[in-house]
């Protein structure tokens, strides 16, 4: 496999976002694609720790929000 070097310091966070974006589209088009075994055991301690009520939710506009305020570090 080709090696490629791309100085990513000198993109913009915009930018980071529109190639991982773009690298995640062209990903899925592949079709076939396994989670790794992990993300089972991941989604099972997190569904068993929602069950007995031991995480806090959010509804999909405080998430947006929060997202927002994370990804404001440009």
């Amino acid at each position: 496999m080709k090696t490629i070097d791309l100085n990513l310091s000198s993109f913009t966070l915009a930018q980071k976002l529109q190639l991982l974006e773009t690298l995640w589209d062209d990903i899925c088009r592949e079709g076939n694609i396994d989670s790794p075994e992990w993300h089972d055991s991941v989604l099972k301690d997190r569904q068993k720790a929602y069950n007995e009520g031991k995480i806090a939710t959010s509804d999909w506009q405080q998430a947006k929000k929060r997202i927002k305020k994370n990804l404001s570090c440009e």
